[in-house]
């Protein structure tokens, strides 16, 4: 027997609400009062700005590929940022950083400087656009205060429309985290406590010099260099397949090209190295490799079988970060 069918029924409808709608549960009842779960309300709208997945959203921002390797490599390290429209009166800086105390999204010093946290979780997709976010909220908060995480539309600003395409970029990689607080070595109390925890668990690294975006870092049994690439994905596998093939792949002696990793939409090939090659050791072998690497990339020539071996290799190891 045919199941009876329930009388249709017209849909709720989303409710006019003061504010903002909170975020919930996604099967708790929307709170704009529609009669209907989050998901299937305003947590839909959610849901599909994460899935929209902004591939490269450093792309555009002075020195890309060194905005890659602070969201994804570094413990450590800062740089100060250019707005387009300059400083608001009151703020005296705006400083990226890698991560902040408490994993902030950002935090506003006592004498209004900003610092801007970016290794956090993002909810809209693109990095970029909750950076933005948090940066104009940054400005805009309370000396002496952190910044909250908050869920970001999919219509606002992003880094690109507020930070300066031209001027200085300096990043600065430190030993430890000191550069949270003010007057550091005074601190005491859990402030010295969380900055010794802190410090203690970061991996050494050092930006190299002479080339761009190129990280040295050390571990227990051996060190390596971790280097940021901004070309396209395609044409830099093959010629890393080229210059394997060649012998000229290496940094030096008991250096070796072990694979490379996708961040951000860039690609980030990895040397093993041994552990006596400190970063000063690397820089003149990165800096050969550097133009080796740029003969390779105008090479337009076919792959040949061995190449094309090497360059499976390499892609069989790839990883991806997002």
């Amino acid at each position: 027997m045919a199941k009876k069918r329930r009388p249709q029924t017209k849909a709720a409808t989303p409710q006019a609400t003061d504010g903002s709608i909170p975020v919930v549960g996604a099967r708790e009842p929307c709170p704009c009062n529609s009669g209907r779960r989050y998901k299937a309300c305003h947590g839909r709208e959610a849901a599909h700005a994460v899935a929209e997945l902004v591939q490269r959203p450093f792309e555009g921002l002075p020195n890309e590929a060194d905005w890659v390797a602070f969201r994804e490599l570094v413990p450590a390290a800062t740089v100060e940022l250019t707005l387009k429209d300059g400083l608001p009166e009151g703020v005296p800086s705006v400083t990226l950083a890698t991560v902040l105390p408490m994993a902030w999204p950002a935090l506003r010093r006592d004498n209004g400087a900003v610092l801007l946290g970016l290794q956090n979780d993002t909810s809209s997709g693109d990095i970029s656009r909750d950076l933005a976010d948090t940066l104009l909220r940054a400005l805009k908060a309370e000396p002496g205060t952190p910044v909250a995480a908050e869920r970001v539309g999919t219509d606002g600003p992003r880094l690109q429309d507020l930070l300066a395409a031209e001027g200085p970029f300096e990043p600065a990689v430190h030993t430890g985290f000191e550069f949270w607080v003010e007057n550091a070595e005074n601190a005491t109390g859990e402030v010295a406590a969380s900055l010794d925890r802190a410090n203690a668990a970061a991996i050494p690294t050092v930006r190299l010099d002479g080339v761009d975006a190129a990280y040295w870092c050390e571990t227990p049994e051996k060190n390596h260099l971790r280097w940021v690439m901004p070309h396209p994905e395609e044409k830099l596998l093959d010629a890393l397949a080229r210059l394997y093939v060649a012998g000229m792949a290496s940094l030096g002696e008991g250096t070796r090209l072990v694979g490379s990793f996708r961040a951000h939409g860039l690609t980030v090939p990895v040397w093993d190295l041994p552990s006596t090659m400190r970063a000063e050791d690397v820089e003149k072998p990165a800096a050969a490799f550097a133009e080796r690497l740029t003969a390779a990339l105008a090479d337009e020539t076919p792959l040949t079988a061995d190449e094309r071996r090497a360059r499976g290799g390499l892609t069989s190891r790839q990883i991806t970060l997002h």
